[in-house]
């Protein structure tokens, strides 16, 4: 079985994200690029299933800038056997939408024909979580969503999932889409010689045109701000005078 992981070029999860002055979006000049961490636990998952002998190849699929190659360098570093780069734009500020990406993944899997595609809740620069559910409707494939367990028996797979009451775990039929969470696993770290490696391992690039999906955006970003910073704290003499404080002025007692 093949195994398809989308994965997405994103701000590293260490870097404190500076907005523009004239609030048009996230000043992305001389930042550290990263893999989307979610995205990450996908690749790790495909990989441990292909060492099971689970999955015959793992191929992985970016979207996006030019620049988008080196996060399919460490995704075949990781493991996986080929890459396949689809441009979608010049501009490293322009970010491909969910619908777009899902058209463009639509097309992919019908040239790869992939038996399951692990992809990651969502990207923690626009937390849209909305590619995948759009994925599976687009195919009419089975689906499941936020995985913090997954295995597969046959033509089954059986995703363990985190909702609001707890954990539900579902059995759904292959070819289907995973999106995983946090705690699926423990993403490894590609050694030197798995990065020497991955330079020779094959990174096809084609554009959106070439699978005659237009990525025209559909959303316009009106308005980006930082989050209010936090006041400082205050030193009470007294509990009476912190009882006080938060009934009358927190009132929350």
């Amino acid at each position: 079985m093949k195994i398809l992981v989308p994965v997405k070029r994103v701000i590293d999860y260490n870097v404190k994200v500076r907005v523009k002055p004239d609030g048009s979006g996230v000043d992305l000049a001389n930042l550290k690029m990263s893999m989307n961490p979610f995205d990450e636990i996908a690749v790790e998952e495909a990989i441990r299933l292909k060492e099971q002998g689970t999955a015959s190849e793992v191929v992985v699929v970016s979207i996006g800038i030019k620049q988008a190659q080196e996060t399919l360098r460490t995704a075949l570093a990781m493991g996986a056997d080929r890459a396949i780069l689809v441009v979608a734009t010049e501009d490293v500020q322009q970010d491909i939408e969910p619908l777009a990406v899902a058209k463009l993944l639509a097309k992919v899997i019908d040239s790869e024909q992939p038996g399951l595609v692990i992809a990651g809740k969502q990207a923690i620069d626009n937390d849209m979580n909305a590619t995948g559910q759009m994925l599976s409707a687009l195919l009419g494939w089975s689906q499941a969503t936020f995985a913090s367990s997954l295995a597969i028996d046959g033509d089954t797979a059986r995703v363990t999932r985190e909702v609001d009451g707890g954990l539900q775990t579902l059995d759904v039929q292959l070819p289907a889409i995973v999106t995983v969470d946090l705690r699926l696993n423990e993403p490894r770290f590609a050694s030197l010689p798995n990065i020497m490696k991955a330079k020779r391992k094959p990174l096809d690039e084609k554009t959106a045109a070439d699978f005659g999906v237009d990525v025209t955006p559909r959303l316009t970003v009106v308005k980006t701000e930082e989050p209010v910073g936090r006041q400082a704290g205050v030193k009470l003499d007294s509990v009476d005078e912190l009882i006080d404080r938060l009934k009358n002025e927190a009132e929350v007692i």
